[in-house]
């Protein structure tokens, strides 16, 4: 029974929602496995035939009638777009292009969240320097009303490893931010960094990326990253971002 429920997850899972429809009418029209070979005008590609073929012969080892079978591949069908609209992922890639494989810029990604920010906006980087195309939309952000914070490195001079004043530079770029900093690291945490680079907004829509808010890293870094859109990964990064502030681990500068 395993092996048919891969093989209907197999088929859901790479084909569109009215080719599925089609198979499971099909699918009830016959009596058996054994009338598999009716169905294989439903298959447009070797892939898709492929997929058919392993459901057939998976089927033939049971006994489920084919009108079961039908509405097996229709609830799986159901199941999967239903999960797919609670939670969307998307693949995000700066650098050398494949060609072969669609992928979203990192620039592009991460002014998507912050322009989708309406009431709560918080992001990570180890460094930030003034990328032109990212201030500007914090500030259409702030100034839309929407909460901006951000937890950067900390400068060699307060406490942090970084040469540059990120923060101070950004207090002057983004005045009305909330920043934070990691400077108070104890026990197994001591010499630590902020390395994590991330975008939330409104516990709806996150980016978590290895790009750093730099030019080189928006535009020429090979750097891969996630867009999630819903579900319940953006809610538990941005309440676990904002823990950290009232739990004292890092602190407003």
């Amino acid at each position: 029974m395993q092996a048919l429920l891969d093989a209907i997850i197999n088929l859901v899972a790479n084909s569109p929602p009215e080719k599925l429809k089609q198979l499971a009418s099909a699918i009830s029209k016959i009596e058996s496995a054994d009338e598999g070979g009716l169905l294989d005008g439903w298959s447009a590609n070797p892939a898709a035939h492929a997929r058919l073929s392993f459901l057939v012969n998976e089927w033939r080892t049971t006994a489920i009638p084919s009108s079961e079978l039908a509405g097996m591949l229709l609830g799986a069908a159901a199941a999967y777009m239903h999960v797919r609209a609670e939670q969307e992922v998307e693949l995000v890639w700066t650098g050398p292009s494949s060609k072969l494989v669609a992928t979203r810029k990192t620039e592009r990604a991460l002014l998507q969240v912050i322009d989708a920010a309406e009431h709560r906006l918080f992001m990570t980087s180890f460094v930030a320097y003034d990328v032109a195309s990212i201030m500007a939309a914090l500030m259409r952000a702030r100034d839309r009303g929407v909460a901006v914070s951000m937890l950067l490195e900390a400068s060699d001079k307060h406490g942090g490893s970084v040469s540059i004043d990120a923060i101070g530079k950004m207090k002057t770029s983004l005045p009305g931010a909330r920043l934070y900093s990691w400077s108070e690291k104890d026990g197994e945490f001591a010499g630590g960094k902020v390395h994590a680079k991330v975008a939330v907004a409104d516990e709806q829509f996150c980016f978590v990326s290895s790009a750093n808010l730099t030019g080189h890293a928006m535009e020429k870094n090979m750097e891969a990253g996630v867009l999630i859109r819903g579900g319940a990964l953006p809610r538990d990064l941005h309440r676990h971002l904002e823990a950290l502030i009232i739990t004292y681990v890092v602190a407003k500068v």
